[in-house]
């Protein structure tokens, strides 16, 4: 668990920073790669392939379970898993051995065996129609069977010569492993969304029918369980018990996010303007604090622990600097992405693409820009303490927000965190990778949707 004392403690006072200097990458813009670009056949691939990890016997669930893979996503966290896959594959003490894992039958490593069962199929029970071979059906009674190996004997790695300098292996080489580490987390990603469609009642999902609205809360739920048991599944058969305890890690996260997201915000009984000064800083701090910690747990989580485990499956372990850069970037890119994410929520043109401006505020929420707002209006601090439920509230929240500077020093506040993101980089060797995650970085805080 974090230490989120020890966090806070080095951004004293957030809500009110001071401008800063843009932190600029080395390269000139035309000279560095489009992450979405230099990625876009992998993320097809990638994004259509754990389709069979999501079919079910029962046709309604596998419907629901693909509804949200159907739609077109950003795949901001599989694109982060793949470009630092790409940026440390060579630079790992292990490397080799997950090099060579992944080129030899019954090693645990290639893309083929990552769907075989760790268990009899027949005792797993699960049957998934896309994977005839390796699930079982339900149509006869269950008999004993002769004691046959269900998987083949792993082979016995030669014994290593010296291992050459740590290098980058190649400029595009994902090992399998990796890539469905990438599909686990967009599928972790997914669950969520069909979990909080539920608990904040949203009728669009980018622009489409929820996926309540358009299969009912019940079915939504099921189906988010069912994507996280997949993908667990999945997660087991990578074979490595540190990238399952980060990943499974996340599982938690994003519900102590959630139930922390539920906190009212500590305001004064009678509203902030009669507070002392000293109080009021006080209570805003304090807020800023949960809200840091919300938006770690809830976005930021998956990216840093995410970016980790590719790195970890690349063969870095303890004592490689890799993984912490890994964990680094993902954490700081996470909370910038969520603080322009809402930026975007007092953005009517966002309502055109499937978000309705305030909708943050409707569901009670107190994010980045409003504790700005309150920093410059007291009096906004009776319309958080009541989560903006009297009517007007809303409306006059938006207009404290937008006749205070919240919006220009929320953004001002993710370009900080962006910027560290890309500082951390510069510890990596010079690759297209590399400099695909500085341009991940700056696209994220000049995204409009």
């Amino acid at each position: 668990m974090l230490r989120w004392s020890s966090f806070l403690a080095r951004v004293p006072r957030i809500h009110s920073l001071p401008r800063h200097t843009r932190y600029t990458t080395r390269s000139g813009p035309s000279s560095r790669p489009d992450p979405f670009v230099l990625l876009a056949p992998q993320l097809s691939d990638l994004r259509h392939s754990l389709l069979s990890l999501l079919d079910s016997g029962h046709p309604r669930l596998s419907e629901i379970t693909r509804y949200y893979f159907l739609h077109p996503s950003k795949q901001i966290r599989p694109i982060i898993i793949l470009l630092f896959a790409r940026a440390t594959n060579g630079l790992g003490r292990q490397w080799e051995q997950k090099l060579w894992e992944a080129q030899h039958t019954a090693a645990g490593g290639r893309a083929e065996e990552l769907d075989w069962p760790l268990s009899r199929p027949d005792v797993l029970n699960d049957w998934n129609p896309s994977m005839p071979t390796n699930t079982a059906p339900f149509n006869s009674p269950f008999t004993l069977r002769p004691l046959t190996p269900h998987r083949p004997p792993a082979p016995k790695r030669p014994t290593p010569t010296t291992p050459a300098p740590p290098a980058l292996y190649d400029a595009t080489y994902v090992l399998p492993t990796q890539t469905r580490l990438a599909q686990i987390v967009e599928m972790m990603h997914t669950a969520s969304l069909l979990h909080d469609d539920v608990i904040d009642e949203s009728a669009l999902r980018r622009g489409s029918p929820s996926a309540p609205a358009a299969f009912g809360n019940k079915l939504s739920i099921l189906g988010g369980n069912f994507v996280l048991a997949r993908a667990s599944g999945a997660l087991s058969r990578l074979g490595d018990p540190e990238v399952t305890d980060l990943i499974a890690s996340v599982l938690s996260n994003l519900v102590e996010g959630e139930i922390l997201q539920t906190k009212a915000v500590e305001t004064s009984a009678g509203g902030v303007q009669a507070e002392g000064k000293e109080t009021h800083a006080v209570r805003i701090q304090h807020a800023w604090n949960i809200y840091l910690q919300k938006t770690y747990l809830k976005t930021a989580s998956l990216m840093a622990k995410g970016a980790r485990a590719a790195v970890t499956l690349g063969g870095c372990k303890e004592g490689d600097i890799w993984r912490e850069i890994a964990y680094a970037y993902g954490r700081n890119l996470g909370i910038a992405f969520q603080l322009v994410d809402d930026i975007l929520d007092y953005d009517s043109a966002s309502a055109t693409l499937g978000k309705p401006g305030g909708a943050d505020l409707q569901l009670g929420l107190t994010t980045g820009p409003a504790l700005y707002a309150w920093e410059e209006h007291p009096v906004m601090g009776a319309l958080i303490q009541r989560k903006f439920e009297a009517p007007g509230d809303v409306e006059m929240a938006r207009d404290y927000v937008a006749r205070s500077s919240a919006l220009q020093r929320t953004r001002e506040l993710a370009q900080s965190y962006a910027d560290k993101a890309m500082e951390v980089l510069q510890q990596l060797p010079e690759s297209e990778a590399k400099s695909a995650l500085e341009v991940l970085a700056e696209r994220v805080i000049r995204r409009k949707s």
